[in-house]
Order: structure tokens, then sequence, then C-alpha cells
């Protein structure tokens, strides 16, 4: 008798000596190990090219060299993508979202290498972009990759994605706490002492990674100087709004850019167009190059002269208002050169850019109140610069509670964290007013198809249409008559529904029910004279199996109070759901996602 394979006994062996629950904390702890390690061969390759490309040939060479890059580096990861993975490469947190709604947290292999393979070159090239999305995604898709081989279900492995999202964050920010909250936030994750745990693992052997290869190194080394003052609060609330307002224009810019790149069928015209236009920003606004930490450190040390020293105007920065000039420039053209990126191929994450804008969105606020003399104690521009972070975090991300949690952590306390709520709260409250998705989710929640923190909603969101699509049901045609309904359809039927279809087109053209015809079914003198269309009716609600997501699906019957609705896909006849095997289907996805 041959042996078995090494893995396939593992797994045996595994079954037999190791419980479920301690097998996904164990995974856990992988995937988070994976995650971090990822973050860190993302970050170390991004670096490598840009210090060879900005401080060798930009610094002793040419200036020029800024506007040549993001071609040579969008031309590069569109060969990339051609040639070495042969699949797009999607954008980190929305195909990891889209994996977990439509997917079963199922998430292709080649998003395990695709990533690092392209984004350090995007970033390192002068893409206008972040590294954060690219490693959730790196993550995510080793941990859903390694949930498949070990045979995990689908609520498990989402979990572990999740995992994986809160561990490429802890790794990238040390900030373990924010990291596990991210993930709840914006992967809806459940908060339960299930999924508590694992994220709990993960963040912490994310961030034991990052340590050993890194040390105490941090991405955005802020303490706090400056205490919060009671009197401060109503600016803190001004920041909020002013955070509000530039997360809609921020969703607005990313919204539209996309939507014309969306337009141009060629790749290399989106290369071309998107290069070119990233190039000249760049090359006249040379803070806009890459992620941009570098110009929020010299924000938070109070030192704007330096990010600026570069302006193409050549202006004098001992003015202060030619400074705030400077800064709202670079808010208002960060988002149009991510997006750029983005729409010429370039493969990244908007984590850092709303981070890079919201630092000077509040440096820019607290100079101006200095300015305005309305006040006798000057507010501190460090602190309004961290907490711009966190406004615009929780509005264009509507996730206010990673905001806080993320820059509490970065700062190594809570003394900021009372303005952290004023102005994260304000934020969010009013984007969403008028921005019901985030820049992560609004394509999915345009379609339907977003997992959200309802039960209900997230439990028919996942739920497949085709599944619970009968097609036991007899035809009729509209030009039968009743003999031929009796004999071809109801004899030969355990259904009491008919469907009428069109016999040239397909088309439903109305149903009939049993008790439509049992007064005159056995009256043989009207098999002749009555047609199917003298009996047969509109059914009360239609459904559309392009258009028709569960939510409207189980609205329809709700609102119906029909037992079977027809479904068609293009005005053809498909079938019927019935609200019986639809509730049955309900019941045991949630059994499912809930255990």
């Amino acid at each position: 008798m041959p042996k078995k394979p090494i893995f396939k006994r593992f797994l045996i062996w595994r079954a037999k000596h190791v419980s479920q629950k301690q097998f996904v904390y164990l995974l856990s702890i992988v995937v988070g190990f994976t995650s971090g390690v990822g973050a860190v061969v993302l970050k170390n390759a991004t670096h490598f090219i840009q210090h060879l490309l900005e401080n060798r040939l930009v610094q002793y060479y040419q200036q020029a060299f800024y506007f040549v890059f993001p071609i040579i580096g969008f031309t590069l990861v569109y060969l990339i993508m051609k040639y070495v993975i042969r699949q797009k490469v999607s954008h980190g947190i929305p195909s990891t979202l889209f994996a977990i709604a439509k997917r079963k947290g199922l998430m292709p292999r080649y998003q395990m290498f695709g990533s690092i393979l392209t984004a350090p070159i995007t970033v390192g090239f002068g893409g206008s972009v972040g590294l954060e999305g690219p490693t959730v995604a790196t993550g995510a898709a080793l941990g859903s990759n390694i949930s498949r081989l070990f045979h995990m279900n689908q609520s498990t492995r989402n979990l572990l994605v999740s995992c994986a999202a809160a561990g490429a964050m802890s790794s990238i920010f040390k900030a373990p706490i924010a990291a596990i909250i991210f993930a709840i936030e914006v992967f809806s994750l459940d908060l339960t002492i299930a999924s508590m745990l694992p994220l709990l693992l993960a963040s912490l052997s994310a961030i034991l990674t990052s340590y050993f290869f890194f040390g105490s190194d941090v991405l955005l080394p802020f303490e706090v100087v400056d205490e919060f003052k009671a009197s401060d609060a109503p600016f803190y609330a001004i920041l909020g709004v002013v955070a509000a307002m530039v997360s809609i224009y921020f969703t607005e810019i990313y919204d539209r850019i996309q939507k014309i790149f969306d337009k141009i069928d060629s790749p290399f015209k989106r290369v071309a167009i998107g290069g070119i236009s990233i190039g000249i920003l760049v090359y006249l606004i040379p803070p806009l190059y890459g992620e941009g930490f570098e110009v929020i450190n010299n924000l938070v040390a109070g030192n704007p002269e330096k990010a600026l020293q570069n302006n193409f105007l050549d202006m004098d920065l001992s003015n202060v208002w030619i400074v705030v000039a400077l800064l709202v420039g670079l808010v208002f053209f960060k988002i149009i050169a991510s997006a750029l990126t983005f729409g010429a191929g370039g493969v990244g994450g908007i984590f850092a850019p709303v981070l890079f804008m919201g630092s000077i969105m509040g440096n820019c606020i607290a100079k101006i109140i200095n300015l305005s003399g309305l006040v006798t104690n000057q507010v501190s521009e460090s602190n309004f610069t961290l907490v711009g972070m966190a406004g615009l975090l929780a509005g264009v991300l509507q996730a206010p509670l990673t905001a806080i949690f993320l820059i509490a952590e970065l700062t190594g306390g809570y003394d900021l964290f009372i303005p952290l709520m004023i102005t994260s709260a304000l934020a969010f409250s009013v984007t969403k007013h008028f921005v019901p998705h985030s820049v992560y989710t609004m394509e999915l929640g345009r379609k339907g198809d977003l997992i959200t923190h309802n039960k209900d909603h997230a439990v028919l969101t996942l739920m497949n249409i085709d599944s619970v699509i009968e097609t036991n049901f007899k035809k009729v045609s509209s030009t039968m008559n009743l003999g031929e309904i009796v004999h071809d359809a109801v004899t030969k039927s355990s259904r009491n529904i008919f469907p009428v279809i069109s016999e040239k087109t397909g088309k439903l053209e109305g149903i009939i029910l049993l008790d439509d015809i049992r007064s005159i079914m056995f009256d043989q003198t009207l098999y002749k004279e009555v047609k199917a269309s003298d009996v047969m009716h509109s059914p009360p609600a239609v459904i559309d199996l392009e258009k028709d997501k569960m939510t409207v699906i189980m609205k329809k019957f709700q609102d119906s109070n029909a037992w079977n609705l027809p479904v068609v896909k293009d005005g053809i006849y498909i079938g019927f759901i019935s609200k019986s095997k639809l509730l049955t289907a309900y019941r045991r996805k949630l059994i499912a996602l809930t255990h």
C-alpha cells in the first residue's frame, strides 16, 4: 500500500490532535508573520528604488528626471502585468473587500506576489500613492491561500484575510491596536471573542516581525509636545468640518478621474496620459513624489519650509502666507496626482495620500487661526497636524475609530484623545451625509455587493442567487388553449404555477396559477374556446437576474406577499425563486457565517 503524501498525513494528524480553534490561532500567527514579511519586502524595495533615483540621479544630475521617472515606472508596471504576472493587479483593499463579498474570501494566487512586483516600482518611480493597500492585499492573498491550503470554511477564511489586514497595518505603523480596529471597521468583521484573539495574535506576530527587521524605527516618529486646552475645542470642531469638506473633494476627484481613465481603452494611452500628467506635477511640485511621509514629519517638527524648499516659483518662504498658499496647493494637487497614478495603471494605496493631505490641512488651519488674530494664545500647529490626519482618515476611509487609535498610538499616548474624537466624529458624520461610501467601498456599494456590520445585509450579500433558482416549472405559450394547458402542463407538473412564455422570443408574458383555471379545467366544452392569454395575468413582481441583489429580492417578496416570483434575464424567462427556499438558504448562510 503506497504511503500518503506528507502534507495529507499532517492534515490527518492535525484533525486528530489539534482542535479547530487552536489551529485557527496558529494560522493567525502564521498569517501575521507573512503579512509582516510582505510589508518589510515592499518597504525595502520601494526605499531602495527611491534612494537610487531621487538621491542619486535627481540630487547629482538634473531635476528634470522627476518628469521622466513616472512614465518609465508605469511602463515597467504594465510590462510586468502583461508578460510576467499575466494578470491585472487590482487596488489592494477594494480587491480584498470584493473577494470577501463575492468570492467567498478566495483570492487569486498571483495576488500574493503581484503587488510586491508592481507597487515598489509605482511608488519608487514617483507614483503619488502609498504602500499600505498593496501590503494589505499581499497579506490578505497569503491569508486566503493559506486557509484554502488547510481546507478552512468561508467564515474562517474571511477571518484570516482580516487577520492579514491587521498584520499588515500593525507592521507598517507599529500600531497593533489601531490595526485590529482597522480590520474590524474596514472589513466589517464581527467583534467577538472568536475573532478578537486571532486578530490580536496576527497583529502581535506582525509587529514583532517588524521589530526584528526594522528595530525601533517608526514610519511616523511623533511625540505630543503641546498639551490639549479645552479652549481649543471649537477650533478642533472647525478642523473636523474642514476635514469633511476635503474628504468630499478627495472622493469626488478620485471618482471622476477614475471614470475618465475607464473610458480609455488603450493601456498605452493610459500610461502615456497618466505618466506625462504625473510627471509634470512631480516636476513642478516635488513633494508630490512617492508617499510623502518626509513632508509629514517636517510639518510635525515645525519645518514646513524644508518640505517646500524646491517650489518651482522660487517663492520667499519667510512669508507665512506664502507657505500657507503652497501647502493648500499640495492638498489640492495630491489627490489629483494619486488618482492619475491609479488611472495610468500604477499599483498602490490611498492611505498615505490621505495622511499626507490631512497633515497639511491641519497645519494650514492652525497657521490661519494663529495668523487671524482671533486667539490670544496660539494653537499648537503640531497637534493640529496630527489631528488633521485623523480627521481626513475618518472622512475618506469612513473609519473614525481607526483614525483615532492610529494617531493615538503613533504619538505614544492618549494626550490628544479628546481633539481626535471631536475632529474624527465631525469629519465622519458630515462626510457620510454627503458621500455614503468610502473610496474603498464606493464601487461595491453602488453595485450592492458591500459587506456591512448589518448582519442581515451581510448574509444576503454573501448569498448566491443562482443557487436558489428553480426551473422545474412547466412552461405554456399564450396561444395554447385550455385543453393543451391541462394535458401538457397541469397533469405533468407538481407545481401550481405556470409561466407563460413567448414562443418567438422566450420572454415572460405572464403567469397562470392553478387557482385561475381550477373552476373551468374540468369543463371540456371550454377546452378549445379558452386561451392561455385569457386567464394569464402579470406576476406581483419580477426578479431581474442582472440587476437585483439579494437585498432587493427579499424586499420584493416582502412587498408583494408572494411565495414564488419569476426570474428573468434581459426579459428572457429563467425560472422561479420560492420564498421558502430563499429563507432556507438564508438560514444556512447565517449559520455558516456565525460559526
